[in-house]
């Protein structure tokens, strides 16, 4: 399958709400809110941060097809700013083909470009192991789990790990 990642635009929303909707509403990976209304979740999503340097990115396919998606920004602002961070989704077809690698390799390389000196996910469901496996074969390591932070609804209160990559 050929891949292109590419700046996010407006007119991509259409195409990442579907996923991102199904994603959020399933509870089993992202502690966001699954009332968010379209416009709340275009707006968490297009514009994760006020900081110039954030950025939204699409996944598509040879036909122009959106796959995933990914949003990237400082982890913290002011003193924390020296850190990115990152989130990624791949719709449901599109998952198992490699496109989350891509869109990670392409944050990791956005981030050492920037400036950045890591990456840090502040909250990666631990019984995610499809993500979790990836993010380590990518170079992030665990340094740390909060306990019962996250309500799955199949495995009940589950942690979150604190991921990071020295860039």
């Amino acid at each position: 399958m050929s891949v292109q990642i590419r700046n996010a635009t407006p007119a991509d929303w259409a195409a990442i709400w579907p996923f991102f909707h199904d994603i959020v509403t399933a509870q089993e990976t992202y502690a966001y809110d699954p009332e968010l209304t379209e416009e709340q979740a275009e707006a968490l999503w297009m514009s994760p941060s006020k900081d110039p340097l954030s950025r939204t990115t699409v996944a598509v396919d040879a036909d122009g097809t959106v796959l995933g998606s990914a949003n990237m920004y400082p982890n913290r602002p002011g003193p924390g700013s020296h850190v990115a961070s990152a989130s990624f989704m791949v719709g449901s077809a599109a998952r198992g083909k490699g496109v989350g690698r891509l869109l990670c390799a392409d944050m990791i390389d956005w981030a050492q470009r920037s400036g950045f000196r890591s990456i840090q996910f502040n909250a990666v469901v631990e019984t995610n192991a499809a993500a979790v496996h990836l993010w380590q074969g990518l170079g992030f390591t665990i340094i740390g789990t909060v306990p019962e932070a996250f309500h799955h609804p199949k495995h009940g209160y589950v942690g979150l790990h604190v991921m990071h990559r020295p860039l």
